[in-house]
C-alpha cells in the first residue's frame, strides 16, 4: 500500500512538474509572437509546411466524410420522410462537430507529429543548444512562428474540411439518391445558424489549433535528446493531441449548445 502511494505522489508530482513547463514554455512562446511581424517571411514558411501541406489529406479526408454523411443521413431521414431535410444535416454535423474535432485529429497525426519529430531531432543534433551559443532565441525564431503557423492554420482546414464535406454529401445525395438539388441547399441556408453553428465551430478549431500546436512544440523541446526520446515524444503529441480534442470538444459542445 505504501509503494502504491508513494508511486501515485511521483506520478503526480511529475505531471504537473511537466505541466508547469509547458506554461512557462508557452508563455515565452507568446512573448515572442511581436517579434514574427519584423519578419513575416518566417510565418509564411511555416504557414506552407503546416497548412499547404496538410490541404490533400483534409481534402481528401472531408469529401469521404461529407460522402459518408450523405449516404446515412439519408437512410435514416428516410423512415421519416425527411429525405428533403439531409442538407441541414449534413451542413451542422460537419460545421458543429465533426469539421474541426476530425480536422484536429488529422492536423495532430500529420502536421502535429511533424513539428515534434522536428524541434526533437533540432535538440538531439544541439541546433537549439547552437543557436543559444549565437546569442539567437531559439523559442522566438524556431518555436513562436510554428506555433502561430499552426494556430492560423487550423481554423482554414476546418473551414475547408466542412465546405468540401457539404460538397461529399450533395455528390451522394442529388447525385446518387435522387434528393432535389434545390431543397438540399436551401434547408442548408434556412436552419443553419451564422452565431450558433457557423461562429461555434470556428471557436472550436481555435481552441484545438492552439492547444495541439503548444502540445506538438512543447513535446518536441522537452523530448530527450535521443531517438528513442524523439520517438516517444512524437507518440505523446498524437496521444495527448487527441484526448485534448475530444476532451475539450466535450466541455465546449456543452457549453455552446446545452442550453438549446
Amino acid at each position: 500500500m505504501m509503494q502504491f502511494l508513494q508511486n501515485l505522489g511521483a506520478s503526480t508530482r511529475t505531471s504537473f512538474t511537466k505541466l508547469g513547463r509547458a506554461t512557462y514554455f508557452l508563455i515565452q512562446t507568446l512573448a515572442g509572437i511581436f517579434s514574427i511581424l519584423i519578419r513575416p517571411r518566417l510565418l509564411m514558411n511555416q504557414m506552407f509546411s503546416v497548412g499547404v501541406l496538410s490541404f490533400l489529406i483534409i481534402t481528401i479526408s472531408g469529401l469521404f466524410v461529407g460522402m459518408v454523411l450523405g449516404l446515412q443521413g439519408f437512410y435514416i431521414l428516410s423512415d421519416f420522410g425527411a429525405e428533403e431535410s439531409l442538407g441541414i444535416m449534413v451542413a451542422a454535423s460537419l460545421v458543429r462537430e465533426l469539421g474541426p474535432v476530425v480536422t484536429a485529429l488529422l492536423f495532430a497525426g500529420r502536421a502535429g507529429s511533424a513539428l515534434t519529430a522536428e524541434i526533437g531531432l533540432m535538440k538531439a543534433t544541439e541546433q537549439l543548444s547552437g543557436m543559444e551559443m549565437m546569442a539567437i532565441d531559439p523559442i522566438r525564431r524556431i518555436i513562436t512562428p510554428r506555433f502561430l503557423a499552426g494556430f492560423l492554420s487550423m481554423p482554414l482546414l476546418a473551414a475547408l474540411f466542412s465546405a468540401v464535406g457539404i460538397i461529399g454529401g450533395q455528390l451522394i445525395g442529388t447525385g446518387l439518391l435522387g434528393v432535389d438539388d434545390g431543397a438540399y441547399w436551401a434547408q442548408m441556408q434556412t436552419q443553419l445558424d451564422f452565431y450558433d453553428d457557423i461562429i461555434n465551430g470556428v471557436i472550436k478549431s481555435v481552441i484545438f489549433g492552439f492547444v495541439t500546436s503548444w502540445i506538438a512544440l512543447f513535446e518536441g523541446y522537452d523530448a530527450i535528446p535521443t531517438s528513442e526520446g524523439v520517438s516517444r515524444a512524437t507518440t505523446r503529441t498524437v496521444v495527448n493531441s487527441a484526448f485534448s480534442i475530444l476532451g475539450l470538444d466535450f466541455i465546449l459542445t456543452a457549453l455552446m449548445f446545452g442550453d438549446n
